[in-house]
This record gives C-alpha cells, sequence and structure tokens, in this order.
C-alpha cells in the first residue's frame, strides 16, 4: 500500500471509530498560562494529568512512551516559542527546551516522561514570573539582557551593547539607569554573580575555574566582587548552600534537586 492510499484508510478508520481532538483553544490556553507564568493554572492542569490523558490526544507512535515523548517534544518547542514572544531571552528559552528534551532519552516509563513535563511546564512558568516583571523595559534594555545572558562567560562592555543593539554608548548607559537603577557594568557583574551561585551550588568547579570559566581578572578579584555583592566568600557559599535549592512554600533552602527549585537563574 502506498503512502497515500495508507492516509486514507487511516482517515477512513479514524471517522469510523470517532477519533477527535483536542481543541486547540484548550492547549494554547495551556500554553499562555505557562507563558504568563500562572502557576495556579499550571498546577491545575498538572493535578488534573491533562498532559499523559489519551483522550483527544492524538496517536503519534502505537507505543504509549514514545507517543507521550513526542507530545512532550511539541509541547516543549511550543512553550519555548510562546516564552520568548512573551518577553524570555531566546537562548534560555531554547536551551531550557533542549535541556528537558534531552531527559528523554533516559526515561522508558510513562509516569517518569510526565513527571519531567510537570517539572518543565513549571520550571519555564516560574521563570516567565520572573520575566513579566521586566516587561516593562525597552528594546534595547530587552536586547542587551539577551546578548549578557548569551555571552555571560565573556568580558562585556557597554561598547559591546550599544553595537549590539545599534545605539550609543551614552543612550545604552542612560536606560539601564533609568530603567534598572543601576549601571550596565553593575548589571553584567550581578548577572555574573548570579552564575557563579548556580556553579557553586550545582557545580564542583574550583573557585579559579569559575573565575575563569565568567571572565574575572583573577580569582582574587572574584572573590572580592563575590564577597561584596552576597555577603559572604564563594567558599562559605558553597559550603552553606551546596546542592541545595530555594523552596517558596518554606522560605528556607533544602537539599536535592533543583529541577524542583522556585529560584529559576
Amino acid at each position: 500500500m502506498g503512502i497515500t492510499e495508507e492516509w486514507f484508510s487511516k482517515e477512513n478508520k479514524d471517522y469510523d471509530e470517532d477519533v477527535e481532538h483536542r481543541k486547540p483553544n484548550e492547549e494554547i490556553m495551556f500554553y499562555r498560562n505557562v507563558a504568563e507564568g500562572n502557576l495556579d493554572a499550571v498546577r491545575a492542569s498538572i493535578n488534573a494529568h491533562r498532559f499523559s490523558a489519551p483522550e483527544g490526544a492524538g496517536v503519534l507512535s502505537r507505543d504509549p512512551v514514545q507517543n507521550l515523548k513526542y507530545h512532550f517534544v511539541i509541547g516543549a518547542a511550543l512553550i519555548a516559542r510562546i516564552c520568548i514572544e512573551e518577553g524570555m531571552e531566546l537562548e534560555k528559552s531554547f536551551r531550557l527546551s533542549d535541556f528537558y528534551i534531552q531527559k528523554l532519552d533516559n526515561i522508558h516509563r510513562v509516569k517518569d516522561v510526565e513527571d519531567l513535563h510537570a517539572r518543565m511546564v513549571m520550571d519555564y512558568t516560574r521563570r516567565m514570573q520572573v520575566s513579566k516583571r521586566n516587561s516593562s523595559y525597552s528594546r534595547p534594555i530587552n536586547e542587551c539582557m539577551n546578548y549578557i545572558y548569551t555571552h555571560i562567560k565573556e568580558r562585556i562592555t557597554i561598547d559591546d551593547l550599544a553595537d549590539y543593539t545599534s545605539n550609543s554608548t551614552s543612550y545604552i548607559s542612560r536606560l539601564f539607569k533609568e530603567e534598572l537603577g543601576i549601571s550596565a557594568s553593575d548589571y553584567i557583574r550581578k548577572m555574573k554573580i548570579e552564575k557563579s551561585k548556580n556553579l557553586l551550588r550545582y557545580s564542583e568547579y574550583s573557585l579559579v575555574d569559575i573565575a575563569n570559566y565568567l571572565a574575572f581578572a583573577s580569582q582574587s578579584h572574584f572573590i572580592q566582587i563575590f564577597s561584596k555583592e552576597v555577603g559572604m566568600t564563594p567558599k562559605n557559599y558553597r559550603e552553606k548552600y551546596f546542592n541545595t535549592y530555594w523552596k517558596a512554600d518554606t522560605g528556607y533552602w533544602e537539599e536535592g534537586d533543583p529541577g524542583d527549585s522556585d529560584d529559576p537563574q
């Protein structure tokens, strides 16, 4: 049977069996809830097991696990793009999507795919809550934020930001002061420190490795800046927070998987 004949046969079978997909607006509403940072609505969908519910989901594979993985990938791709449209940094959104899709390689049960999907959508939703706070920023500032996120491992200057946004250095400097209340260099330093905090918490990189990775002038310079920004040395920070994450509902740092974090970085 040729591909055309096979399609018509499948289509007729679907008609005979009254196979019907979910209404598009239901899925779009879910994606919009994620993009708007609506934690309550996203949690309600998770608790109702809407992702793994077979009704109207479409059969992309006869294997239940593979079928759910296909739906996972489609959902991750759509969520990534909608979140970009709603203000998330482009590279951050795509890298986050890639990260969760790659985790599917080691999953072999429907329940585990569903759990990973729940973690992914909650991660995006929490990050979008943070992103929404920045939604009032101007286009050049949002472009600068995206550039800084993407080039965090490099030495970034105000000239780099001005060139990237096709604006003058004085204009970019003024926008940072007006919209963020700090200078561009202070913002860059703050983002590098936030990145270093994640490396201290979730990796075993040495202090010199972290300093080099984030393009600090030296290890001692990194320690000096970190201590000033955070109020403790990188060594003390690692000793206190290694392999912990912020749990918003308790207000404490807890041990465990940072994938459950309410503190998106």
